[in-house]
């Protein structure tokens, strides 16, 4: 049976990804983009959803803030919008229309690892939000979205955690790497963005249970190792320098503190869904890198 997808948010990052899975797939999708149609109406994303009748609804739309999470800080109205009062809206719609969908969630309510060293689960509290006491707007915000659709029975709610592939881009973590000279050296789980995009169909497709999955390649990686990859691959021979602990990086090098953290991928494992270890994920990246030659790269 073919599929048709609502895609919502398709021209950024993350939904420029899933755009090219699915065009790649010959799989119809319609792309709702904010500058064409306001989907945070309730009526007007519903008749959207009637008209075009999707098997699923993808959001692909937030606000993460350019060039990075700092500019959520002077952004906090669009922040809320995208990241936490939007989810809520498409929940509403989802849930009267009877419609499965996809969240595109964040690892980023999350920092440091839990005593044990296996991460943090879907179920652990988020000790990097509004309700800890310690976090970015950014962070905060994508708490309360994740919160909003708590009980929401129609939603995979996938978090993503710092996304790269071959591919250069400001949003791609390699790039950023290979642009920077002084890098906290932290250690993160990470996604790649394609095994990222292919799971979160595969989790539909295969009907799996929903609700929120950590959605990351297992295992956790520091900039130090990554740095160290791409130097042996010849990206860059760049002398690098890095800040050890972040009260240093807050200081010289950023407005609002970040989310460095290890997530648990034990769910997804047991959904029956695989990905690469992150450390050949990264490998393989790095040895088939591409710069941006061409816009939408």
């Amino acid at each position: 049976m073919d599929k048709k997808v609502l895609l919502i948010g398709g021209n950024g990052y993350v939904g420029t990804a899933f755009r090219e899975f699915l065009e790649t797939r010959q799989i119809s999708f319609q792309n709702l983009s904010r500058k064409d149609f306001d989907y945070y109406k309730v009526e007007a994303l519903s008749q959207v959803i009637k008209d075009y009748r999707p098997d699923v609804l993808i959001n692909c739309a937030g606000y993460t803030g350019k060039p990075n999470v700092d500019a959520c800080e002077s952004h906090k109205d669009e922040c809320l919008l995208g990241n936490a009062v939007l989810p809520g809206v498409i929940s509403r719609v989802c849930e009267m229309n009877q419609l499965p969908w996809i969240q595109i969630s964040s690892g980023c309510i999350y920092t440091g690892n839990t005593p044990d060293g296996s991460g943090f689960k879907e179920t652990d509290t988020p000790n990097f939000s509004f309700r800890s006491g310690y976090c970015s707007f950014y962070s905060g915000t994508k708490a309360l979205g994740e919160e909003v659709l708590r009980d929401d029975a129609n939603c995979y709610g996938l978090r993503l955690r710092i996304p790269f592939n071959e591919k250069d881009s400001p949003r791609n973590y390699i790039s950023k790497l290979l642009r920077y000279d002084r890098i906290l050296n932290a250690v993160n789980s990470l996604s790649q963005l394609d095994e990222f995009v292919k799971a979160a169909w595969q989790l539909y497709m295969n009907d799996c249970p929903k609700g929120i999955y950590n959605l990351t390649n297992p295992g956790s990686v520091s900039a130090k190792d990554v740095i160290d990859m791409i130097q042996k691959a010849g990206l860059s021979n760049k002398e690098f320098s890095f800040f050890e602990n972040e009260s240093d990086f807050m200081a010289k090098a950023a407005i609002t503190p970040r989310s460095n953290c290890v997530l648990n991928t034990d769910k997804l494992v047991a959904a029956g869904i695989k990905l690469r270890p992150v450390e050949e994920a990264l490998e393989w990246s790095i040895k088939n890198w591409k710069a941006a030659q061409s816009a939408g790269v």
